[in-house]
């Protein structure tokens, strides 16, 4: 089963249009929104296992210019009845 990640982006001021562009690139993202908040931008991400968005956010995102601050939240499934 694929795992899904709703990755918060903080960026420096005036780069929020730049990083997502930069984000619309990577392989593994399937949608990039600017939004108003405590973060700049929502990127949804999809990977074959856990271990492959973790290398995603760390060895593609992260080094992003602009970007100050991501959290990831990983979705989970929850079963039916419980």
């Amino acid at each position: 089963m694929a795992a899904k990640a709703f990755i918060l982006v903080e960026t420096a001021v005036g780069r929020t249009k730049e990083v997502v562009a930069s984000l619309q690139g990577l392989e593994g993202i399937k949608s990039v929104d600017p939004v108003t908040g405590p973060y700049d931008i929502i990127a949804v991400a999809e990977a074959e296992n856990l271990n492959a968005i973790g290398d995603l956010v760390t060895g593609a995102i992260h080094p992003i210019s602009g970007i100050n601050r991501t959290v990831t939240c990983l979705t989970v499934q929850l079963s039916r009845g419980g």
